[in-house]
């Protein structure tokens, strides 16, 4: 089909010596519906031909969808019949030309197709007074083959989709015992026609094949299914009727047969003889079928009907009189008649419940039909090999075989000019516009039996030659001279006798010599006649020696085409092979090719990373830099502002100490007792702790520690700075080491670590970490860690010219603070007149004091944190 949107892409070139003629497209027909009522209704398709019709969209249309442009669109097809076309010449267009394979043993499969309401129904059964396609085709077979029927149940199908011959006493035996039966299934001749289909089936017209096989017996079986929500449903099934529990249909199911054809497996078969029998089957399956009230349907169809028809044929024997028992003579053709149910979108049937879930299952199938048709399409045009879906949908797999090449493939569609079925009608044209691009391989006509034509007629000539002898004889006695008079009324008449016996004995000579005459034409035309069957058995046996040669030559031929498609189709593999291992190649290429640009992506993404921390690092170090610059600067600045302070400083104390050292000597007080021995150390280590950080120890007195006879390992590592302040932690007889060793333990009985950490503030913080040295079991030293204490520097409160103090803080109940110290009574420093001990006062003391004019300007400044 051709649209005027778009171009079909044009198929490629056929190559040279390709079979074009064994295939052909499948006939695709449009049907136009006339308008129920054309006053009120717009319709918006056009016939502008004979092949062609064209769609004008509603007014306000791409308005609302809002899809493309609001031009016309054209659709062809093999043939268009407008709303005026009567049953009868849709028939002899589309229907006989299958009818007529039929009968010659060939396949055919026509079904309908289109909306709802678009009058499927109406051209496949018809209506009363004008009669559709099915009764049509009944019709005609019955029309071709009447005289040519076998008896009934000669023919008897079994399960594998096959057909026996019975004998004559058989069929007869199952006839009556058929008959016999109260209600048989196959429905009898002697009956009625049934009021309500006789005026479908009344066909006026007198449809019949001209060329039929005569010396062959034909049979004919229908059987009727449908397809309702994917399942398969004999609807010839006579199902038992149970009051107690309703039985439900049984599904059926798809098998294929030897030959690969798919059928319908334990389908119902029933042998009909007339048109009013197959018509009657139809019917009583029809009352079956499910159908629905609608919003767009009062009878609308919700499942695929399927009709078959399937046509029996068998040769007579080489008398003519009976029927060739041999299964492989026998030619068995079939003609599917398929009512696809309506196609539209749901929301258009207002559907609720079951019949939502019927209308999906049927856009299903009917979809699942589509995309086979299209995979048809692209193998066929672009020599792809593509898989095509038949299993995906019972509709598309029960003809799977039509569609590969079993026979021939007519499609009617169907469609409703109304506004409202607009959108659905372009759908059905896209799926015409595929389908007549599909083809399918052309059936060739099967082999013939070896038996010469004309066997039923000389059979009936045989039969009648007793009659034409009879009948002359009868002539050649009429030929004879008449009889005289007989009469004898005197008893001396001599002349009467003597001239019937002349008569009579004339009578018999011109008997014996027409016997003798019709004896040699006998033996003439015996002569004539055997030798006409010695050389029509000569004919015989030379057509037979020319057919053996050439069933020898096809044989070869055949046996060379099987070698060449077994290796065309080694080669198909190959190549399906290489292009699988292609594609594989392809794909890892696209993969390698997508990684290769993901990690130059990667790479391009940690290099901009890279070049942006490299910035951001180098703007750090020049921040860094600059600023460690003006803390050095400020730290050489302070430090040498301290280091003036700490010469002023040493310049006063010698000043001081030199007057100190000139004064008059005072009278040297009594030794002090034990206690204010303990006084006045205590005031000594209260006076350093108020001295200043840089000033050095004077002469202090030490008190005697209670643990004296204790030696101590002194732990200083190398890192530690010396912090210039009076008060230094120095333990008596203790060994100082910068790493512990197992000698030095193994002599102590104490462990003293110095640590040294920066403070909060800024300031060098000492910790003394102390414990007790044991020996262990194993012969070495563990130590135990009893306390801390923590030496801090620090400035006291008030004092703006001081150079700080040095603070313990211990966690020892027995260890002394600085509170304690500067606790004790102020009259225990009157008592130290030593110049050691005065000196060291003087100098922590006076530390503080205003010394003039200078030292406020050689003060160290409140250091601020960093």
């Amino acid at each position: 089909m051709e649209a005027a949107r778009g171009k079909t892409p044009k198929k490629p070139a056929v190559k040279k010596g390709f079979p074009r003629n064994l295939k052909e497209p499948v006939g695709v027909y449009c049907r136009v519906r006339p308008l129920s009522f054309p006053d009120q209704e717009c319709s918006c398709i056009e016939v502008i031909s004979s092949t062609t019709v064209q769609f004008h969209p509603p007014e306000g249309y791409y308005k609302v969808n809002r899809t493309g442009n609001d031009k016309e669109t054209q659709y062809s097809f093999k043939q268009v019949f407008g709303s005026y076309t009567t049953q009868q010449e849709l028939f002899d267009t589309v229907a006989k030309p299958l009818v007529d394979d039929l009968i010659h043993g060939k396949n055919g499969l026509l079904f309908t197709y289109g909306v709802t309401g678009s009058g499927k129904t109406h051209t496949m059964t018809g209506s009363p007074g004008e009669a559709g396609l099915l009764p049509r085709c009944l019709k005609m077979i019955f029309n071709s083959i009447g005289p040519y029927q076998a008896k009934r149940y000669v023919f008897k199908s079994n399960d594998r989709n096959s057909m026996e011959i019975q004998c004559e006493v058989d069929a007869l035996l199952e006839r009556q015992k058929r008959e016999a039966t109260p209600n048989p299934k196959t429905p009898s001749a002697k009956r009625q026609v049934d009021p309500d289909f006789a005026d479908i089936i009344n066909v006026q017209e007198c449809c019949k094949v001209d060329q039929v096989d005569e010396d062959c017996v034909y049979g004919v079986f229908v059987s009727y299914i449908e397809i309702y929500n994917n399942y398969i449903y004999d609807l010839l099934e006579e199902v038992p009727f149970d009051p107690i529990k309703t039985r439900l249909p049984q599904s059926k199911i798809l098998r294929e047969d030897k030959n690969h054809n798919m059928y319908v497996a334990g389908c119902t078969q029933v042998e009909v003889k007339s048109t009013e029998e197959a018509f009657e089957v139809f019917w009583r399956g029809q009352t079956k079928r499910r159908i629905a009230n609608t919003h767009l349907n009062q009878e609308s169809s919700r499942s695929h009907s399927v009709f078959n028809i399937k046509l029996v044929k068998a040769p007579l024997d080489a008398d003519g009189d009976n029927v060739l028992q041999e299964k492989e003579h026998i030619m068995v053709s079939q003609l599917f008649l398929v009512d696809l149910a309506g196609s539209e979108r749901t929301n258009r049937t207002k559907a609720e419940g079951n019949r939502l879930r019927e209308a999906g299952n049927i856009n299903q199938s009917l979809m699942k039909l589509r995309t086979c048709m299209e995979i048809l399409r692209e193998n066929q045009m672009y020599g792809m090999n593509k898989m095509v879906p038949y299993r995906d949908s019972k509709l598309t797999h029960l003809f799977k075989n039509y569609f590969d090449g079993e026979g021939k493939v007519r499609m009617i569609v169907c469609v409703n000019p109304k506004t409202t079925d607009y959108e659905e009608n372009l759908q059905v044209m896209r799926f015409a516009e595929v389908t007549q691009e599909v083809e399918v391989t052309r059936a060739v006509d099967k082999t013939t039996y070896g038996l010469l034509s004309g066997r039923r007629f000389r059979n009936q000539i045989r039969g009648g030659l007793i009659g034409d002898e009879a009948l002359v004889s009868e002539v050649g006695l009429q030929s004879f001279p008449p009889l005289p008079l007989c009469e004898i009324l005197d008893i001396n008449d001599e002349q009467t006798l003597p001239r019937l016996i002349e008569s009579l004995e004339k009578r018999h000579q011109l008997r014996q010599m027409m016997t003798d005459e019709f004896t040699r034409q006998a033996n003439a035309f015996s002569a004539l006649l055997q030798e006409f069957e010695n050389a029509v058995r000569n004919k015989e046996n030379y057509s037979q020696g020319q057919l053996s040669e050439k069933e020898r030559l096809i044989s070869g031929q055949n046996l060379e085409i099987e070698r060449l498609e077994k290796k065309n189709k080694t080669l198909e593999h190959k190549v399906e092979i290489l292009e699988k291992t292609a594609s594989i190649y392809e794909k890892d290429k696209r993969n390698l090719q997508q990684e290769l640009e993901t990690q130059n992506q990667q790479l391009q993404r940690h290099i901009s990373e890279q070049c942006r921390l490299e910035t951001r690092l180098q703007g750090m170090v020049a921040e860094m830099t600059t600023k460690w610059q003006k803390e050095c600067d400020r730290r050489v600045a302070a430090t040498q502002l301290e280091m003036q302070n700490q010469l002023w400083v040493k310049d006063e104390k010698l000043k001081q100490l030199k007057a100190i050292v000139t004064e008059p000597k005072m009278e040297k007080p009594q030794r002090p007792s034990r206690e204010r021995d303990r006084v006045q150390d205590k005031a000594a280590r209260r006076s350093a702790s108020a001295s200043p950080a840089n000033a050095p120890p004077i002469g202090v007195r030490r008190r005697r520690s209670r643990s004296a006879g204790e030696r101590w390992v002194d732990h200083k590592p190398a890192s530690n700075v010396h912090n210039e302040t009076v008060m230094q932690p120095q333990v008596a007889r203790a060994i100082t080491v910068s790493v512990p060793s197992e000698k030095a333990l193994a002599k102590c009985e104490k462990y003293m670590l110095t640590h040294q950490e920066l403070a909060s503030d800024g300031e060098i913080e000492t910790k003394l970490i102390k414990g007790d040295v044991y020996k262990t079991r194993g012969g070495g030293q563990a130590v135990q860690f009893t306390g801390i204490e923590t030496l801090k520097q620090q400035s006291p409160g008030g004092c703006t010219h001081s150079r700080g103090v040095l603070l313990l803080f211990s966690n020892r109940k027995r260890s002394l603070s600085a509170a304690a110290a500067l606790a004790q009574p102020d009259g225990l420093e009157s008592e130290l007149t030593d110049v050691e001990t005065r000196c060291s006062m003087a100098v922590e003391m006076r530390a503080g004091s205003q010394l003039g004019p200078g030292y406020q300007h050689h003060a160290q400044p409140k250091r601020k944190k960093p």
